[in-house]
């Protein structure tokens, strides 16, 4: 899918958010206190990315997982804004999805910190 498209598929805020970086305001994203299961996808391209037992309540006011999908998401060094970070973006469409924190509280220690705006959940239907 060309930018063209993808201007006409997404709204403005998720085209901002995906393809230019932008970041949602904290807390007010749809997907923050979501629990249902399913899988949690590139809303730009649908590739799966988290599934939804990854997730967790971080406090930060972004929806946070401790472990992608193997494969899925790449990771891109990010020095913008004056801060070192790292960046993860949709290995299949090289979408902006958010940020990875070495602070998680499970295992892992990851904190996958991602803009709801860039996903979309597929549930499980019974």
């Amino acid at each position: 899918m060309n930018e063209d498209e993808l201007k006409k598929k997404l709204t403005p805020e998720e085209y901002a958010v995906l393809r230019e970086k932008a970041t949602e305001a904290p807390f007010s994203g749809a997907l923050l206190h979501e629990r249902r299961k399913g899988m949690y996808a590139c809303k730009a391209c649908g590739q799966e990315l988290f599934a939804s037992d990854a997730k967790f309540d971080s406090g930060t006011g972004w929806p946070s997982f401790d472990q992608s999908i193997p494969g899925a998401v790449r990771l891109v060094s990010d020095d913008t804004h004056g801060m070192e970070r790292t960046e993860v973006v949709c290995a299949n469409c090289g979408s902006h999805l958010g940020h990875i924190f070495d602070d998680g509280p499970t295992q892992t220690g990851k904190r996958y910190c991602l803009n709801s705006v860039c996903l979309d959940l597929k549930t499980e239907e019974k």
